[in-house]
């Protein structure tokens, strides 16, 4: 009995096995074809003006900041009452900052810890207040909610890349400029595209709230701005070919070159994008106290020292760091 059946056994394999070596074709033979790459979640295409616009604004110098106090407290015994000394009691000074923008917020992938020229600005800070730079907690804030959050009360500043003007003045206060950057343009390294004028009709990709989108959106070659909610995805849509330029601050473009090789920045600067850090309106005595910290970081060259740590590798020319501007008092 048993025999019988390994006989039918293998009479019905070797039809099998003959009729797959068949010159026939199977029936409705999929025709296989490049799929496109999945958009990042959030991406929004053409989006409407009041999506990227501002209300106007006075016109200010959006550089000025208040001065720093003559003296500064010594750290771990801030003056009673102040902004300060609330944050000391908390044990930890509450940060927006950003994990996706390399050289200046991301996390390293090794130790998992945030890093970058910004995130430096956030130690140097903690340490003014507790005189350990580490009691910090991180709060990741995209681009588009940076003002909800200190308007929110979520984070007590926010060092994110963030340009200040006299718009956002009207929101929230500023700390001293500590960084100048200037929007340009990133494309493929085979493009022989160099300006923004030569992209209309096409895709150009920035961050959403950020002054970037507005300016595309803007731009009288008239370009179809694709906004999403990290730079990161602005770069994974280059390489997709789903866009045909990024276009945004160069300190944020030189950090995607130095990821991927096969990306070129091009185009002088078409915009000046002071950064400052972003503390709420009412918190003035904050203000002027990170204000004296940044004075401070650029006297004893630490300023110095982070830029060439973390933008020396980016080529471009080291600037000075800049002056400060104070209100009227």
């Amino acid at each position: 009995m048993r025999a019988v059946r390994t006989s039918l056994v293998f009479v019905v394999l070797l039809f099998a096995v003959t009729a797959c070596a068949g010159g026939g074709r199977p029936v409705d033979l999929a025709n296989v074809t490049s799929v496109p790459g999945p958009s990042p979640v959030g991406v929004e295409e053409n989006p409407s003006q009041s999506a990227t616009s501002t209300a106007p604004a006075p016109p200010c110098d959006p550089m000025a900041s208040f001065r720093p106090p003559a003296s500064m407290p010594t750290p771990g015994q801030m003056p009673d009452g102040s902004t300060m000394r609330a944050i000391q009691d908390t044990g930890k000074l509450i940060a927006g900052v950003d994990q996706n923008t390399f050289l200046f917020g991301f996390r390293n992938p090794t130790t998992g810890s945030l890093e970058g020229f910004d995130i430096d600005r956030v130690h140097e800070i903690a340490a003014a207040i507790f005189g350990d730079p580490n009691k910090v907690q991180f709060k990741v804030v995209t681009s588009n909610n940076r003002i909800d959050a200190l308007e929110k009360g979520e984070v007590h500043v926010v060092v994110r890349t963030f340009t200040a003007n006299c718009a956002r003045w009207q929101q929230i206060n500023f700390s001293n400029t500590y960084y100048v950057a200037g929007q340009r343009l990133l494309v493929d390294r085979q493009s022989n595209v160099t300006s923004l004028d030569q992209l209309g009709g096409k895709k150009v990709c920035a961050a959403k709230g950020s002054t970037s989108i507005k300016t595309i959106t803007e731009h009288q070659a008239k370009p179809i701005p694709v906004q999403v909610d990290n730079w990161s995805d602005c770069l994974i849509m280059l390489q997709q070919g789903q866009v045909v330029a990024v276009s945004t601050d160069d300190t944020i473009l030189a950090g995607m070159v130095a990821q991927d090789p096969n990306v070129k920045m091009v185009g002088d600067r078409f915009t000046q994008e002071p950064y400052g850090i972003g503390i709420p309106k009412a918190n003035v005595d904050m203000v002027r106290f990170v204000n004296g910290v940044l004075a401070q970081s650029i006297a004893d060259g630490k300023w110095r020292d982070s830029y060439d740590k973390w933008l020396g590798r980016t080529g471009e020319q080291a600037p000075a760091p800049p002056a400060p501007v104070y209100l009227p008092e």
